[in-house]
């Protein structure tokens, strides 16, 4: 982008400049002043109903002119890798042609998507284009939340709830087409999904699988599906310019901002900006600085709107991404690396491109997982950068310099088998009968040593016996699609008697962190508010508990979430999530129970399951040691308990930020550890638990407050 003197009325958006360079145009693309379909033009001008501006886009799509030629090479071949740049209709038209070429009188047809907002998104979007209520034909699964029925035939869903569909369908009998979508994501459950798929394709001669992804890499997919034939979509994608900046920056949130006003101030009307940002967090925060300095221009610039795209955002509000900006205005989209592939936004001539991105990252030693801000791949950079030349000639402003793309960025992500904890793998996988986990047909295989430790921790937890078999209280976990630890204190709670308060803290744990909000001229109020959940120093998880059952007493009140400055959207997917695990309690024979105030029973619940994540206070007063690991660790400073500093504690997660911090922390007493894990706590390498010294033990005063 040029960067001449600006006019003075726009001084307060380029003091800080961001300097680019153009580098390249980017391969594979058409030159500019070059048409690439006549057709999407004519689609955006009609005048006609939305069916019919349905219709004719879906005509404009390079897999249309394929059609014929598809669905001849589906009949022909049992397994099909598709391989199509995004935005070329895979996965909202092939399903479409399998069910007009009458697969669905067979059997359903599923396409899994490795994102929940994907799956949702892309539902709405064929069912309007089949002009069908969306949960009739056509409709999505995901975690907790189901818009099927029994008329759908066509259904979208994560690759997570397919490969729980394999628990009550090991032949998958009810599907006669399967297609896994953006399988070059290599998610956890793509790749688990990849072995089992293989496996019943060999033996159900009638299905039909199809591997699509986005990425010219498919011989590998070809590979490992026996040789299975290629079927390459061309794309449609215009002249992109590529530019990077000619020295790093040190800040690039503050550089994406500056970056974006720059576009939108210096570039012409029509046109719209894709900001890549790493996750919810910095979108609310950069949407923030952005709604402040559009402010301070006042009537200076034209209307700029702000959309946001993240997994926790309600539907309504991820569908204004597709909204075309009025006259006169410009749209940025704030999203994370879902609109690299899920997504294709219509419109997006300029992508603003930071080069970072969230990866999964576990410790073996500390058994700490963690997402961490990483770079992107140079695959992953350059799918961003075709986002901008999809319905015209584009440009993409990549906030790093043309060395670092060349020298430092890897060609792709390492597959998330490879860095995850795979305890939930390792049970499914044993559920589904598979115990012989070594030579199960990974793609990638993961390390031998995270293989062990997942069965280190399903044994200490006691899905597993001492044979590695499954055991009762194993396949009662298996069913709740959770992390193991939390699955165990929810068969726990039976024992206990509190099994109506340990589904309602596990719903309220899995709806998101976003519980409490805290507005800026408003911090001291919303402070306050939290405290009164805290009282008597009762532990976070059971402040979740009193979050819930003062909301439902006051009749799942919006008021009342705007006067404690609680997030009602969490609240609401915490009860949505409440009411499945509610059912599921009788699925595996659990009965409804309740200890009536006794906080103690929920706590001992709790510990059963996370007692691995059991941590003792230091003699320093402040920091705390882990039982597992030995490592240091904190407490998170949003945690109630973070005044009262407790001697020993079980915390539901550890967070990687400027230190260890523990999140979601409780008080437990250390003989309960004894009593609930009799045979963890006799390894060498577990911090024995000292019930008697307890007495003896000073306890150091709290920290003032900061």
């Amino acid at each position: 982008m040029d960067r001449g003197r600006p006019g003075d009325d726009y001084e307060l958006v380029f003091d800080d400049g961001v300097d680019f360079v153009r580098s390249m145009v980017m391969a594979d693309t058409v030159p500019e002043g070059e048409t690439a379909g006549d057709e999407l033009a004519e689609a955006r001008d009609a005048k006609a109903t939305l069916q019919r501006e349905l219709q004719d886009e879906r005509k404009t799509l390079p897999v249309f002119k394929l059609k014929d030629d598809l669905l001849k090479a589906i009949d022909k071949y049992q397994v099909l890798i598709i391989v199509g740049e995004t935005g070329s209709g895979k996965t909202t038209q092939i399903p479409q042609y399998l069910h007009q070429a009458g697969y669905t009188a067979k059997g359903k047809v599923a396409c899994t998507q490795p994102r929940r907002v994907a799956a949702m998104s892309v539902a709405v979007r064929v069912a309007q284009e089949m002009g069908v209520k969306l949960g009739h034909k056509v409709g999505y699964s995901i975690r907790f939340e189901d818009c099927t029925s029994e008329k759908t035939v066509i259904k979208y869903m994560t690759d997570g709830m397919l490969l729980r569909e394999f628990l009550g369908e090991p032949d998958l009998a009810s599907y006669s087409v399967i297609v896994v979508d953006e399988a070059h994501e290599r998610t956890l459950s793509t790749d688990i999904l990849f072995g089992l798929v293989k496996d019943i394709a060999r033996f159900r001669p009638d299905l039909k699988l199809l591997i699509s992804s986005a990425t010219l890499n498919a011989d590998k997919f070809s590979d490992f599906f026996d040789a299975a034939p290629i079927f390459r979509i061309p794309g449609r994608r215009y002249q992109v310019d590529i530019h990077y900046t000619r020295a790093p920056e040190a800040d690039y949130i503050d550089a994406a901002v500056v970056t974006v006003l720059q576009l939108h101030v210096t570039q012409p009307a029509g046109g719209d900006i894709l900001l890549f940002l790493t996750g919810q967090e910095e979108i609310e925060t950069v949407e923030e600085i952005l709604r402040q300095r559009l402010r301070g221009l006042g009537a200076k610039v034209a209307e700029l709107l702000i959309c946001p795209i993240y997994a926790n955002l309600p539907t309504e509000l991820q569908a204004k991404i597709f909204e075309p900006a009025p006259a006169g205005a410009r749209k940025v989209v704030l999203a994370t690396n879902i609109a690299e592939t899920s997504l294709t936004i219509d419109g997006i001539k300029y992508v603003v491109d930071p080069g970072f991105c969230k990866v999964r990252s576990y410790n073996q030693r500390t058994g700490m997982e963690s997402l961490l801000v990483a770079p992107v791949s140079k695959a992953s950079a350059d799918q961003r950068a075709g986002r901008s030349g999809r319905t015209g000639p584009g440009k993409c402003f990549r906030l790093y310099t043309e060395y670092n793309f060349r020298k430092d960025l890897d060609d792709d992500m390492v597959p998330e088998i490879q860095r995850s904890n795979l305890a939930s793998v390792v049970l499914a996988l044993k559920t589904l009968g598979i115990n012989d986990l070594v030579s199960f047909d990974f793609m990638d295989p993961p390390a031998a040593e995270s293989v062990i430790r997942a069965l280190e921790e399903l044994f200490a937890l006691g899905a597993l016996n001492s044979r590695g078999e499954l055991t009762k209280t194993g396949r009662r976990m298996a069913e709740f699609p959770l992390d193991p630890m939390l699955s165990k204190a929810i068969v726990a709670s039976e024992m206990y008697g509190c099994s109506e308060e340990v589904i309602t803290i596990a719903s309220m744990l899995s709806a998101g962190n976003a519980v409490f909000y805290r507005p800026k001229d408003k911090q001291v109020h919303a402070d306050a508010a939290r405290r009164g959940f805290h009282a008597d120093n009762v532990g976070d998880h059971i402040a979740l508990l009193n979050v819930y059952n003062a909301w439902k007493e006051s009749g799942y009140s919006p008021q009342w979430c705007r006067e404690n400055f609680v997030q009602q959207r969490t609240m609401r997917r915490a009860r949505d999530v409440r009411d499945q695990l509610e059912s599921l309690l009788e699925r595996v024979e659990i009965a409804p129970c309740s200890s009536a105030g006794d906080h103690d029973a929920v706590r001992k619940a709790i510990t059963a399951g996370y007692f691995r994540h059991a941590a003792r206070l230091q003699r320093d007063g402040s920091s705390y040691r882990s039982v597992k690991g030995r490592q240091t660790v904190f407490i998170h400073p949003s945690s109630g308990t973070a005044q009262a500093l407790p001697p020993w504690v079980v915390y539901h997660d550890l967070v990687l930020t400027t230190k260890e911090y523990m999140r979601q922390v409780t008080e437990l007493k250390p003989e309960w550890l004894v009593e609930i894990a009799p045979h963890y706590y006799e390894r060498k390498d577990v911090e024995q638990p000292h019930p008697k010294a307890e007495e003896h033990t000073t306890r150091p005063a709290a920290p003032p407050s900061r």
